[in-house]
């Protein structure tokens, strides 16, 4: 698999500034639609993920994958080529995303399909009608050998949150991963932020999170690490391992920005 997924990478690593305007490739939106979920290197950050998906989740070719918060594809680009017989679902709030991966992606590659979803978000989506907390995802029980969320529970309350884990060991099929991204409070991260060491410092205290901006606190929501982990129990998913902590509160060894938990469903 390992000279598979560098093949892949290889692929899809941009070679210039022109490929993240998507000139060399057609799955890469302009910088207009890539800057409404976020900066950086789109191929590469996409890329990054795989191998974690890889690695760490143990994706296969052959598995029916849910991405939730699918953005406008970035992590989509790198599945294309590796999910030979399986499918991709991606479910998200804005239609932009939406709009670009069923217009670039589902006439190139059938087996991916795209859903926009009608939830209630301050700052990514203010119009809509559905609570997260209430939000069903719009599959049947066990659908998925794979879930993952990058950047999304850190846009996410506490009772979202944990809505948002219980559909995912719903959708799970059993003995499958799920992957998802947080910002986690913990001792170290807590005493980085207030040391100043932190790309955010998460200075502003609220009922069970912390946020950058209290006046709009799903921009950025830090979660206590004791709490997540009793979610996911309470849910029926395993943490597997150690959580893979990331850089943004200032470590100076990091798997990646955020962190990354692996987590299974019981058969």
């Amino acid at each position: 698999m390992r000279a598979t997924l560098q093949s892949i990478i290889e692929r899809f690593r941009p070679k210039s500034d022109r490929a993240h305007s998507g000139d060399q490739n057609p799955l890469v939106p302009p910088e207009s639609i890539q800057n409404l979920v976020g900066g950086g290197d789109y191929l590469g950050i996409g890329n990054e993920f795989f191998k974690y998906f890889c690695d760490l989740g143990e994706l296969k070719p052959d598995h029916r994958v849910l991405d939730v918060g699918c953005g406008v594809g970035r992590m989509a680009v790198p599945l294309t080529t590796y999910l030979t017989t399986g499918t991709y679902d991606g479910i998200d709030i804005m239609p932009e995303g939406i709009d670009w991966g069923m217009q670039r992606f589902t006439p190139r590659y059938p087996n991916f399909k795209f859903h926009l979803i009608d939830v209630y978000n301050k700052r990514y989506h203010p119009r809509g009608r559905l609570k997260a907390a209430e939000y069903r995802f719009p599959f049947p029980n066990d659908s998925f050998d794979f879930v993952f969320l990058t950047s999304v529970f850190t846009h996410m309350f506490p009772r979202d949150v944990s809505h948002y884990i219980g559909e995912i060991a719903r959708v799970l099929k059993p003995n499958q991963k799920s992957v998802a991204t947080f910002f986690l409070l913990n001792p170290e991260s807590v005493n980085l932020c207030d040391a100043g060491r932190s790309t955010l410092a998460f200075r502003h205290q609220e009922d069970g999170f912390r946020t950058e901006n209290p006046n709009v606190p799903e921009a950025a929501i830090a979660l206590p690490e004791e709490w997540v982990r009793s979610t996911y129990e309470e849910h029926g998913l395993t943490i597997l391992g150690p959580i893979h902590f990331g850089y943004w509160c200032g470590r100076e060894r990091a798997l990646g920005y955020q962190d990354l938990i692996v987590a299974t469903k019981a058969g």
